[in-house]
């Protein structure tokens, strides 16, 4: 005798028809869970602990540092008008936009990332270290118009470079650590 033969045909609910369900188009619950509360606590305790007690980066930041002009976005705005003028410039082939686009948009990037980097809430090194070392570029060019071979410039530009970038860390790194320690006490 089979186990089939034993048992009576009996109709069983699929597990889809177990489930409760909400209607597609109806809002979810707004009914807090005081158990989901506690829950969501409870894990993010564990991943503290887990963690060593150590806060994560995102923790460490903190809030973007303030802007030299209030509330007013005046560097951003820069950035919008500089990256508009540059890119009427080259549609239009004006080189007096072209340039001040350039210039008015870089002076918008330079402020924030000089902000930003000097306050410990975000490395930009490699960005500013750029900044000396291609205005020096800018200035060999402009000094020895007739030379060829320009790969001779690299031979300035890469230590002027390599200096600024490596002091520009140094500063970010006590500045991090300035950083953490005030919004640790």
């Amino acid at each position: 005798m089979t186990s089939r033969e034993h048992y009576p045909r009996a109709t069983v609910a699929s597990q889809k028809s177990k489930r409760k369900h909400r209607n597609p188009g109806s809002a979810p619950r707004a009914v807090p869970s005081l158990r989901r509360d506690q829950r969501a606590e409870r894990e993010a305790a564990a991943r503290r602990e887990q963690r060593g007690g150590r806060p994560s980066r995102v923790d460490v930041r903190g809030e973007r540092p303030v802007s030299p002009f209030g509330g007013l976005p005046i560097s951003e705005l820069m950035i919008l008008v500089g990256a508009i003028a540059f890119i009427l410039g080259v549609i239009t082939g004006a080189g007096a936009a072209l340039i001040v686009g350039f210039i008015v948009c870089a002076l918008g990037v330079i402020e924030v990332t000089a902000r930003e980097h000097l306050t410990g809430y975000r490395s930009h090194a490699s960005l500013l270290a750029a900044v000396p070392a291609v205005g020096l570029e800018l200035v060999l060019v402009l000094l020895f118009p007739g030379t060829r071979n320009r790969a001779l410039f690299l031979f300035a530009v890469v230590p002027v470079f390599g200096v600024t970038f490596w002091l520009l860390r140094k500063r970010f790194l006590s500045a991090r650590q300035a950083r953490i320690a005030r919004r640790r006490g």
